[in-house]
């Protein structure tokens, strides 16, 4: 599986496959595993999912990093990936670590879908 660049690629396959929905839920179901109160609706535009998860994040890393930490390891977003970013510019980090964690939600559906035939 090579995984998608950019965030747009991300849920343009999403949607081809007909995944957008386990995303989303696969999303929610880490969310509550990581104790963060957030629950995105199934029909959620992917503008509207990609802007309150960067908010959430962003207000994760300002206010409750333990929790934020909390989250990256349950997501399972890869520690080296999270390294090479660059921690200067808040915003821009959380914009990034965003699509990090999209990244790895959506690897873990495609392979339940993948696997599951």
């Amino acid at each position: 599986m090579k995984l998608p660049s950019t965030f747009e690629t991300l849920v343009q396959e999403a949607e081809t496959l007909h995944l957008y929905n386990k995303l989303i839920k696969q999303v929610n179901k880490d969310f509550l595993l990581a104790n963060i109160d957030l629950d995105f609706e199934d029909d959620i535009l992917p503008s509207s999912l990609k802007h309150l998860l960067h908010e959430v994040i962003y207000k994760l890393i300002q206010e409750k990093f333990a929790e934020y930490l909390n989250l990256l390891y349950i997501v399972d977003v890869s520690e080296e990936k999270i390294k090479q970013l660059d921690g200067s510019d808040t915003l821009k980090l959380s914009e990034q670590v965003t699509f990090l964690v999209l990244q790895r939600e959506w690897q873990k559906v495609w392979f339940k879908n993948y696997y599951r035939r």
